[in-house]
């Protein structure tokens, strides 16, 4: 196995027969499949982590913020008697990436599950927006999720069905003023995953794409909710039941997960609009919303 494992890392590749290979050499017991979640440190991350480890998952977590990513592997470990590997990388520098890359590839760890979480959320005007901002809301939204996605197939556990989940947002069914950036890397997100699904239906391999609304992670955004007045209140759903609820769908193979009945209607309300009458509408909410 050393001379094979050798050969795997000089070439530095992650081709789907030569991994399988690899593993196939290792014994029953030697092998552990693991659940990938990027942004574990966050709200929405930490959350999937919990509800994963809860089902006695292995986790591989990584988040650019080490002290909170090391705080949640230690409590679900404890807490739940899981193996939590985790891997500090700044998902927009591909430097950091391949270098995470690398530690999965010299573990030989397999995945049966990989949860797309990390991403970052522009409120304003494109405009006043800068360079920085774009290019960052780019390669994290984007770049950084499609480049993982890409890795981690090929290091899928074949023994069993592997499972993909997304985070999107209610935000990629519309045209969104002030949130144009943000909603338009979301819509990708969706169209992208939805696409990719077809791709590997016939290879056990499942897409789910979350799209929730607001959910209270952070003060801001409870803030921001709060601000929606009726319609945020209706809309908010907890983090921890959207995390459990999403690893449920996923695991029978839907599509497209919004929760919330109110979220719901939004989106059938949504499609009978004309997306040029949807926009108006929306930026008029955002606009003047902005101006307070």
């Amino acid at each position: 196995m050393y001379l094979h494992v050798q050969e795997y890392l000089r070439r530095g590749t992650c081709e789907g027969f030569a991994y399988s290979r690899l593993i196939s050499n290792l014994g029953e017991n030697e092998v552990k499949s693991y659940v990938f979640i990027s942004g574990a440190a966050g709200g929405v991350g930490s959350a999937f982590a919990n509800e994963c480890a809860s089902r006695k998952w292995n986790l591989f977590l990584t988040d650019i913020r080490t002290d909170e990513l090391e705080k949640v592997a230690a409590v679900l470990s404890q807490k739940y008697g899981v193996d939590v590997i985790t891997h500090t990388c700044n998902m927009i520098d591909e430097e950091d990436r391949e270098q995470m890359f690398q530690v999965i590839r010299e573990k030989l760890l397999v995945f049966h599950l990989l949860v797309n979480v990390a991403g970052v959320e522009y409120e304003g005007m494109f405009q006043e927006a800068s360079r920085k901002q774009l290019s960052t809301l780019l390669r994290l939204n984007i770049e950084s999720t499609l480049d993982v996605t890409h890795e981690i197939l090929p290091l899928r556990d074949e023994s069993s069905t592997f499972r993909i989940i997304t985070v999107a947002s209610l935000a990629a069914f519309y045209p969104m003023p002030v949130k144009a950036m943000y909603s338009s890397s979301k819509r990708f997100l969706l169209n992208f995953f939805l696409a990719l699904r077809e791709e590997l239906r016939f290879d056990n391999i499942t897409v789910t794409v979350l799209c929730p609304s607001g959910m209270p992670t952070l003060p801001r955004i409870i803030k921001a909710i709060e601000a929606q007045g009726l319609t945020g209140k209706l809309s908010m759903k907890k983090v921890d039941y959207v995390a459990s609820k999403t690893v449920d769908k996923a695991l029978r193979g839907k599509a497209v997960y919004i929760p919330g009945r109110f979220n719901q209607l939004l989106r059938v309300v949504g499609s009978l609009i004309p997306q040029k009458t949807l926009a108006r509408m929306v930026g008029r909410r955002w606009i003047s919303k902005s101006n307070k």
